[in-house]
């Protein structure tokens, strides 16, 4: 199997940011989740949020759409153009998405993609509250490893080096740069 994180690697941009925007040149109620958001992006800065509280202040503004899944739809239906090429021309049908971002937001796209699974930070569409560990780091391994003990990953794709520890699981892995896929450069701890 392949394994791709989804943000800057699968899609050319980050889904959440671009979702949040989407939303809100469709309802005005977002921009109502903007202090919380901005609050929390200053104390995550300064320690004092976590990155999980970050994402639920972000995506706050869910308790106020009626059917987010249809809005959910309706961005992909737009943003499907955004997912690089080069990924085309090498799927696989046992490809697997690994990505910190809502699997409710990353799963239909990579379901139109055929991929075989998506492993995502799981969150409730209907509160933005997260379920659960982000899936960032080291959580990416913890899952897959959950739910696939036995698998073996031929190639790894990223667009962040904080991905290294599934990139060390990789017979191959490679650094997304420039919208291209370039070998993986394994740093050594100082």
């Amino acid at each position: 199997m392949n394994v791709y994180d989804f943000d800057k690697t699968v899609y050319r941009r980050d889904s959440s940011a671009d979702f949040w925007m989407f939303m809100l040149f469709r309802h005005v109620s977002v921009l109502g989740s903007l202090p919380r958001a901005a609050a929390a992006a200053v104390g995550y800065i300064f320690g004092r949020r976590t990155l999980c509280e970050l994402k639920q202040a972000l995506f706050s503004f869910l308790a106020h759409i009626p059917d987010a899944m249809s809005e959910v739809e309706s961005f992909w239906d737009r943003k499907m153009p955004g997912i690089y090429g080069w990924y085309l021309e090498n799927r696989r049908s046992d490809d697997i998405v690994i990505s910190a971002s809502p699997e409710f937001l990353v799963a239909p796209a990579c379901a139109r993609l055929g991929v075989a699974d998506v492993i995502a930070t799981r969150m409730d569409i209907g509160t933005g509250l997260i379920e659960g560990k982000n899936c960032k780091g080291g959580e990416k391994v913890a899952r897959l490893k959950e739910k696939y003990p036995d698998a073996t990953v031929e190639s790894f794709y990223s667009d962040s080096y904080s991905d290294t520890p599934l990139a060390c699981l990789a017979k191959n892995a490679y650094i997304i740069k420039k919208g291209r896929p370039r070998p993986w450069v394994f740093r050594e701890r100082r």
